[in-house]
């Protein structure tokens, strides 16, 4: 369909944007609201339209801009994204990493907010927003449950696979104050590009007591009684930022490793196992750290996690909204077809 949310007339007024995406609607002045994440070198980022406007005051107006054409979306120019770490896990693929947010339309300093396919009412931030992949089995899916944070030139962009036992889990909208370093903690650095597989991150909010219990911090609870853990990631290939996003490099997607099944206070009690990675002329390491330049930590509630971590945005509700699958993949399809 040309726009997914047909609704017109409510107090967040008309979809900003389309969903039928192509060589026709690429470019500067694309609004187009179907975004992608695939691999290191081919995602997408939820941003403004205009420049000006804090993002939480224009979550439900923003567009898809990509790291590459093709897509029929505006492109990230060349120089935005300073460091990024993609990972697959068993439950989910993610980008997070740096950025100067000034040159995708953010204001400078600007704590950003939250999108995601739910939204107080329904019609998610942004409104019409779809998201599809084709990490999971090289042909693309729709990703029904994600969320995207953006804000002190940090971003992150989770896609939850719909086939696993807790997608809404993994990629929670209830946390839109907590930023990445609480809903999607990684290794990612600035100045480092990098392609891995991960075990899964905990979800977010939950955690293992002092009584040894798996409970669920909420938002609005006050401080955070725990650290979040750092996913542990290994087999990352390693490139160079111009070579990925300008010069034609096509990073494969790493393979998943299994994910954690105890987890205490913020360290995992197992060890990963890789089920195959593949990769190009890169620099490999077959482990990281469970530091990380973005990470959770105690925090009260209201407050960034550090300085490095976004904070800021509208609230969400809990209720979320699924938009018909085979109408969206129509776009697509219409997008693949006009660029043949």
């Amino acid at each position: 369909p040309y726009k997914v949310d047909t609704d017109v007339g409510l107090v967040r007024g008309d979809q900003k944007g389309y969903n039928i995406c192509n060589g026709t609607t690429e470019g500067p002045e694309s609004l187009c609201q179907t975004a992608f994440v695939n691999s290191l070198d081919d995602f997408c980022l939820w941003a403004p339209a205009e420049p000006g406007h804090e993002v939480g005051d224009i979550e439900g107006e923003m567009i898809a801009w990509c790291t590459k054409g093709g897509h029929g979306t505006r492109i990230i120019p060349p120089g935005t994204i300073t460091g990024v770490q993609f990972t697959k896990t068993p439950d989910y693929i993610q980008v997070v990493g740096f950025m100067d947010q000034t040159k995708i339309n953010m204001i400078a300093g600007d704590a950003g907010g939250e999108m995601d396919p739910h939204g107080a009412d329904r019609r998610g931030n942004p409104m019409g927003g779809l998201l599809y992949t084709s990490a999971w089995t090289g042909s693309y899916a729709q990703a029904s449950e994600w969320h995207n944070f953006n804000g002190n030139n940090i971003f992150c962009l989770k896609a939850c696979d719909p086939s696993g036992p807790r997608p809404a889990r993994y990629c929670e909208h209830i946390f839109d104050i907590m930023g990445c370093g609480f809903n999607a903690p990684s290794d990612a650095k600035d100045g480092v590009f990098e392609s891995c597989a991960s075990e899964s991150q905990d979800p977010p909010g939950e955690y293992v007591n002092a009584a040894g219990n798996t409970v669920t911090w909420k938002q609005g609870d006050g401080t955070v009684p725990y650290s979040v853990r750092v996913p542990r990631s290994t087999s990352c290939s390693q490139f160079r930022s111009e070579d990925i996003f300008e010069g034609g490099v096509t990073v494969q997607v790493p393979g998943a490793v299994a994910s954690a099944t105890v987890t205490s206070r913020g360290t995992s009690t197992s060890i990963s196992t890789t089920t195959g990675v593949s990769s190009t002329t890169s620099i490999t390491r077959t482990s990281t750290s469970d530091s990380t330049s973005i990470t959770g930590s105690a925090t009260t509630q209201g407050t960034p996690q550090n300085s490095d971590t976004l904070s800021g945005g509208s609230s969400n509700a809990v209720v979320g909204k699924g938009i018909n699958t085979v109408l969206a993949l129509l776009a697509v399809a219409v997008s693949f077809i006009a660029f043949a």
